[in-house]
């Protein structure tokens, strides 16, 4: 229920699970001579990892021994040595893990015939190893160098391999004055001030912008709006324009009225690239000057699809069926993301276009997701939850357990290294079909690995079984309390299977644990509502006990939002304050408003929820559901509305 913005979930944990092989097993012989050699890899004790790797021998988990051994000797290694482990642990985890180490050395050190003989069985590349590629190319493909320019236009900070490509660029006037200072303006408008300084140095001497002057505007842009500036100047422009879209960060009313005194001295290009940041802003806001600053910015043709998505979402708040259109066709995706399809279908709808809003809403209906929900009801249909056209049988889920990357992710499971196993699972489900998949995700029902359940069963293109994509353990205990506290059991599970994937003692990033993730203080604050005695944190993840706490929490946060799951449902993930502050000004569609939540994890957290609480429905009753009837409508507060109190 803490809000972890757009930062993905990270687990530390240790979770003790079965490890299935013939059956379940609690431990393996070796599995402490696997975490010694575990932990003499981390702090790079080669003594110690040649004296535990023979005792690993024949272990399910002998690859990492192997690999650890190979990798912290890999600087001195001999191709024919990295190749033989390559050869003997072929198709792995490990053997891609070491051959993405392996070329990321060759390529550093320059050894390019081995480089880009081996590259080509490399699975899952990144641009450090892109930029090798490019430059082991370059020494007889003129090509290859021009092919680094898109990797130039970013915000971020690129790997030390793509530097030379970039100098070559420079060199042979393939990335010009401008092209550097669009990178720069990339990075000043994500407020990246140490890439943009270092994209500067591309510049002719003299002409980059001040790295001091532009640490100081990051600090306080309003200061720097306040000063004179020389127009003339390109450095002292992009700085201004720096400033302007760093205040529209805290205060777009505060930018849009700087920015409107002084735009005349800039460009018109210049001029739109600032609005179009303070529309962004303002949309962030949910400002109602959102709209009229983004008209200044143009049609948006230079606009990122990010700025186009929060125009469409600040038209879609405003009603404004046109102006959602026209940013969606601008759109690079040309709106082929499930949000702006179905928005851009009832937008079509909406001004008479209802052939073309068919169009759009007849493909998107056949998928199984929040807008495929909605587009189906657009349509007149109903929510229901597929039958299972294939059941794998006896003989094939006995083979998959047998399968060698899931007896690994298996036994790393039972060692509490769920980060580790997460990956080992995944790499191993790369190539699976729909038969497998489903296969596969049974086998991690029967081995007590919820998360894996519903994350494999989820993979599947076209065969669907949704008693394992929706899977419900704890179903039982939960009835009970969602039933005391007056709530929708399938409201309550879906938020689960997005809270914890039903791990029931996981721990976040952020310090919430158990089914429901709560935090010490939320937990804390509803034990005393509740009049437990002798409360502890550490019994917290006790699923009876999380349960209830966390229900109750759940009905407090609904019963104050006007009952509105849509509402509790954010409020449970961003708090209880930041839902209200997004309450509109209007009644609006619960999806629209949904859409609009200014924080991604909040606005995915919701519409996945609630798109799960319908499938649970239907799995449960046998009956098909209405999604639009279940998140209904949110409206403004009410004057006589409660206040949340002392809710954490």
């Amino acid at each position: 229920m803490q809000v972890r913005y757009n930062v993905p979930m990270k687990f530390a944990r240790t979770l003790l699970l079965p490890l299935l092989l013939a059956g379940p097993v609690s431990a393996a012989p070796g599995d402490d001579d696997f975490t010694a050699m575990r932990e003499a890899f981390r702090v790079n004790d080669t003594r110690k990892l040649d004296a535990y790797a023979p005792k690993l021998k024949g272990h399910v988990l002998e690859p990492y021994a192997a690999y650890w051994q190979l990798r912290s000797r890999l600087d001195d290694a001999t191709p024919e040595t990295v190749r033989a482990f390559l050869a003997e642990y072929k198709d792995s985890f490990v053997a891609e893990r070491m051959r993405a180490d392996w070329l990321k050395r060759l390529g550093k050190n320059q050894q390019w015939e081995i480089f880009e003989a081996e590259r080509a069985a490399l699975v899952e590349d990144d641009i450090e190893i892109t930029c090798y590629g490019l430059q082991a190319r370059a020494r007889t493909d003129a090509t290859a160098v021009r092919e680094a320019r898109s990797l130039w236009f970013t915000e971020k900070d690129t790997p030390a391999s793509c530097a030379p490509l970039f100098t070559q660029l420079a060199a042979s006037n393939q990335l010009s004055v401008q092209d550097v200072w669009g990178r720069i303006r990339l990075a000043l408008a994500a407020g990246q001030v140490g890439v943009a300084t270092r994209a500067a140095a591309f510049l002719p001497a003299g002409q980059g912008p001040n790295p001091t002057v532009l640490s100081a505007v990051s600090q306080n842009p309003a200061s720097q709006l306040a000063r004179p500036f020389d127009a003339t100047s390109r450095a002292a422009r992009e700085t201004t324009m720096f400033a302007a879209y760093r205040l529209a960060r805290t205060s777009p009313q505060q930018a849009a009225s700087h920015w409107a005194v002084m735009e005349a001295k800039f460009t018109e290009e210049e001029r739109a690239f600032v609005w179009g940041h303070i529309g962004l802003q303002g949309a962030l806001r949910h400002d109602p000057g959102t709209l009229s600053w983004y008209a200044k910015a143009g049609a948006g043709g230079d606009m990122s699809d990010y700025q186009l998505e929060w125009k469409a979402r600040a038209a879609l708040r405003a009603g404004d069926w046109k102006t959602l259109i026209a940013a969606v066709d601008v759109m690079v995706v040309e709106g082929k993301d499930s949000p702006w399809r179905y928005w851009k279908a009832r937008a079509l709808k909406a001004t008479g276009r209802e052939a073309e809003a068919l169009a759009l809403l007849k493909p998107l209906s056949q998928e199984y997701i929040f807008y495929g929900q909605l587009a189906l009801e657009e349509l007149g249909g109903k929510v229901s939850a597929p039958p299972a056209p294939y059941t794998p049988t006896a003989a094939e889920i006995q083979a998959m357990t047998q399968t060698p990357g899931l007896r690994r992710a298996q036994a790393l499971y039972a060692l509490g290294l769920r980060v580790e196993a997460n990956r080992e699972w995944m790499w191993t489900l790369r190539d699976m079909d729909d038969r497998k998949l489903i296969a596969a995700a049974e086998v991690a029902k029967r081995a007590d690995i919820p998360d894996r359940v519903i994350n494999t069963a989820e993979k599947t293109a076209t065969l669907h079984d949704f008693k394992l994509r929706y899977y419900a353990p704890y179903r039982d205990v939960l009835k009970g309390h969602a039933a005391r506290q007056g709530l929708d059991e399938a409201w309550v599970l879906g938020l689960i299977r997005q809270e914890s994937r039903f791990i029931a003692d996981i721990r976040s990033s952020a310090g919430a644990m158990g089914l429901m993730q709560l935090m010490p203080g939320t937990a804390q604050w509803v034990a005393g509502k509740m009049g437990l005695k002798n409360w502890r944190w550490a019994g917290v993840t006790d699923v009876d006990t999380n349960l209830s706490l966390g229900t109750y929490y759940l009905r407090h946060v609904y019963d104050y939002l006007d009952g509105s799951a849509a509402m509790a449902t954010a409020a449970y993930n961003a708090g209880p304050g930041r839902a209200r502050a997004w309450r509109p000004d209007h009644t609006m569609e619960a999806a629209a408003w949904a859409e609009t939540i200014p924080f991604n994890e909040t606005r995915h957290y919701v519409k996945l929820v609630m798109a799960n609480a319908s499938y649970y429905a239907s799995l449960f009753t046998q009956q098909t559901q209405s999604l639009k009837g279940r998140i209904g409508d949110v409206g403004p507060a009410r004057r006589d509305e409660k206040s949340l109190g002392d809710t954490p």
